[in-house]
């Protein structure tokens, strides 16, 4: 059964860092692209981050290159996401995403067969 546990977040000054982390069970992290989804009220879930996990090649959507930092460690199943000179506008659930056998465009664009964490919330005050 493939499970996606999250972890991190909460309440983080403008300025300031998170990390989130996302830990796999159930499959095989080598055959899957994994992400970062987020979700503020009212928008739409968006595709933040992906990161092959075969080769480690990654994706980020404009607003948060340079700033957020996506990485594996494939020996702990585990996806890790360093989030840096957060803003207000960063302030949503973010969702670890996993699918198999499918590139970061497909993942980023809502899969069917995404599985998924069950969200953790960051809050960025300014």
């Amino acid at each position: 059964q493939v499970q996606l546990v999250e972890s991190g977040g909460g309440l983080v000054q403008a300025g300031g860092s998170a990390r989130l982390s996302c830990e796999a069970s159930g499959f095989t992290l080598d055959l899957y692209s994994m992400g970062w989804f987020r979700q503020s009220p009212g928008k739409e879930r968006e595709g933040v981050s992906c990161i092959r996990m075969q080769d480690g090649d990654t994706y980020y959507t404009d607003s948060v290159k340079g700033r957020f930092t996506l990485s594996r460690d494939i020996a702990k199943n585990t996806m890790y996401f360093q989030m840096n000179s957060l803003k207000p506008e960063d302030t949503a659930v973010y969702y670890c995403a996993a699918a198999a056998r499918v590139g970061c465009n497909t993942l980023m664009n809502l899969y069917p067969n995404t599985y998924w964490g069950q969200g953790t919330q960051v809050t960025v005050s300014s």
